[in-house]
């Protein structure tokens, strides 16, 4: 049986009842998305592989929870997201080392990225935000890239609306500052 003509809405009632199939088809479908989204929060492949697979496994036995209210995909990035930040938030408790000379080589390597990485400007906008404060670069990654509202991203965040504008907004005005510079 294949299911890779099937629409999502039909999709979901078969992993639902545990048909491996079907699950094997939604993964592939959102895999790629997924890990893009976490890779950005987090920085490093490996752990945006764990997170992923943690997120893929939460999503299949939590589906009953999924009420259809929004598309599936979203409720899936909601949770690759929350994934993602606790992670990020363990990491910097544990205050690891930074790798992110080493992910850029990485990410130029694997050709990680959805857009085309040759492009000077892409690739200077890439490092620009590379180099922002953790927190400046998880806020413009949520809001300009993956499109979150201000009060989608206090909530996801933890943080009041207000705080949440100041700091997009600061966040705009660094990444401005470090482009004028490059």
């Amino acid at each position: 049986m294949i299911l890779t003509n099937h629409h999502i809405n039909q999709l979901i009632p078969l992993c639902k009842k545990g048909n491996q199939r079907a699950q094997l088809e939604v993964y592939n479908r959102y895999y790629k998305a997924m890990y893009n989204t976490a890779f950005r929060i987090v920085k490093d492949t490996a752990e945006a592989e764990d997170i992923i697979q943690e997120a893929f496994l939460n999503a299949f036995t939590k589906l009953d929870s999924f009420k259809g209210d929004a598309p599936f995909g979203s409720w899936l990035k909601r949770i690759v997201i929350n994934n993602s930040l606790n992670s990020y938030q363990k990491k910097k408790k544990l205050a690891e080392t930074d790798l992110d000379n080493h992910l850029h080589k990485i990410e130029d390597q694997d050709g990680i990225t959805e857009v085309d990485s040759t492009n000077i400007g892409v690739q200077q906008i890439k490092n620009a935000m590379n180099s922002l404060k953790d927190n400046y670069r998880v806020s413009l990654s949520l809001h300009l890239i993956e499109g979150y509202d201000y009060e989608e991203m206090s909530q996801i965040m933890n943080i009041s609306y207000a705080n949440c504008r100041t700091m997009v907004s600061r966040a705009k005005e660094s990444l401005r500052k470090k482009l004028r510079v490059v």
